[in-house]
C-alpha cells in the first residue's frame, strides 16, 4: 500500500508545502493513536495474565503443604485455619457467606434497581429525570466503609428492634448477613437503575407507539413492550451489579463478621472470601504460613466464581440481545 506522499507523487498533485505537511501530521497522530490502542489492550490483556499467573501459582504453594488437602479444600464443609490445634481449609462456609450476602444484596437492589428505571425511563417528566439520575448515581461514588457503617449502626439495630417487638426474642445478632447484605444492595442500586435505564431509552419509539397504535396502556406498553425488548440491557446490569457484590469488601468486612460458617439464616454472622482475604493481611497470619497462602487459593477460587458469571452472562446476552435499525 502506497503512502500518502508517493500516492500524492503518483498521481501528479502538486499541493502546497503547508498543506503537504499537514498530512504527514494528521498521518503521524493517526499512527500514535492507534499504536497508543494496541498498547492499551496489550496492556490489559498482560494485566490479565499477570494476576491469573500470581493467583493460580500462589495456590500451588499453598496445596504443597503437608496438612493441606484438596479434597478438603474444595469439599470440606469446616474454615477453621486459626483456632485450635487441628485446623480446616474447607472452602464452602467462605462460598456460602459470599454468595448468601449477594443474594440478600439482590433480592433488594435487582428489583427496586429496575422499578426505578422503569419510572424514570417512562413515566418520569424530563425535569424530574434529568435531577434523580444524577442524585441516584451519587450514591455508587460513597465509599463503601460508609455504607459498612450504616449496616452497623442503622440497619442492624433497626432489624433488631422490629425482629424483638414482632417476636419478642432477640433473632438478630451484632454482626449478621442481612444487614451487611443490605447495605451491598443500596451500594449496587445505582448501578442496576442506571445501566437499565439506559437500556429503556435505547429501545426504539416506533415500537412504543405501535403498541400504543393497538390500545395499549402505558403499563402495558412500559412491562410487555419495553422491558422485553432490553432484557439483555437489563440482564447485563443484573450481572454487572450481582458481580460487584461478590466481589465487595469493606461492608462486609465491617458489618457481616468474621464467623465463617455454612448457613441461610441472614440474622447470623457469616464470612465471605473477601474478608476473610483482609483478615489475612491485617496480621492475623505470617508469611510463608499455610494461612498466608489460603488467601491466594480463596483469591483463585473468587476468580472462577466471577468468571463463571461472566460467561453465563454472555450466554444469556446472546441469546436475549434484540437489534434495531
Amino acid at each position: 500500500m502506497l503512502s500518502t506522499d508517493a500516492t500524492i507523487k503518483r498521481v501528479g498533485i502538486n499541493l502546497p508545502t503547508g498543506r503537504l505537511r499537514s498530512l504527514r501530521a494528521r498521518r503521524a497522530v493517526e499512527t500514535a493513536v492507534a499504536g497508543s490502542l494496541v498498547l492499551a489492550a496489550t496492556f490489559s490483556v498482560l494485566t490479565s495474565f499477570a494476576i491469573i499467573f500470581v493467583l493460580f501459582g500462589e495456590s500451588v504453594r499453598f496445596f504443597g503443604f503437608e496438612e493441606i488437602r484438596v479434597s478438603e479444600f474444595l469439599f470440606g464443609l469446616e474454615w477453621n485455619p486459626f483456632l485450635g490445634a487441628e485446623k480446616h481449609f474447607g472452602i464452602w462456609p467462605l462460598i456460602s457467606g459470599t454468595v448468601m450476602i449477594a443474594a440478600v444484596s439482590a433480592v433488594f437492589s435487582l428489583p427496586l434497581g429496575l422499578i426505578t428505571a422503569v419510572y424514570l425511563s417512562e413515566y418520569a417528566p424530563k425535569r424530574l429525570r434529568s435531577f434523580l439520575k444524577p442524585v441516584l448515581e451519587v450514591l455508587a461514588g460513597i465509599p463503601t466503609v460508609v455504607y459498612g457503617f450504616l449496616a452497623l449502626t442503622l440497619f442492624t439495630p433497626a432489624a433488631q428492634s422490629i425482629a424483638k417487638m414482632l417476636t419478642g426474642e432477640q433473632i438478630f445478632e451484632s454482626y449478621n448477613i442481612f444487614a451487611a447484605g443490605l447495605a451491598v444492595g443500596i451500594m449496587c442500586l445505582p448501578i442496576v437503575t442506571s445501566l437499565s435505564e439506559d437500556a429503556l431509552q435505547a429501545v426504539p419509539r416506533s415500537l412504543r407507539e405501535g403498541a400504543y397504535a393497538m390500545g395499549s396502556t402505558k403499563f402495558d406498553v412500559s412491562m410487555k413492550v419495553v422491558v422485553p425488548a432490553a432484557l439483555s440491557g437489563v440482564v447485563a446490569a443484573y450481572l454487572l451489579a450481582i458481580a460487584r457484590a461478590v466481589g465487595e469488601t469493606m461492608i462486609v468486612a465491617l458489618a457481616a463478621g468474621g464467623l465463617a460458617q455454612l448457613t441461610i439464616n441472614p440474622a447470623q454472622p457469616s464470612q465471605t472470601m473477601t474478608a476473610y482475604m483482609v483478615q489475612v493481611f491485617l496480621g492475623d497470619a505470617g508469611y510463608g504460613t499455610p494461612e498466608y497462602y489460603s488467601t491466594y487459593a480463596v483469591g483463585a477460587t473468587l476468580f472462577v466464581m466471577t468468571l463463571a458469571l461472566t460467561l453465563i452472562g454472555g450466554r444469556v446476552l446472546k441469546k436475549y440481545r434484540e437489534v434495531y435499525e
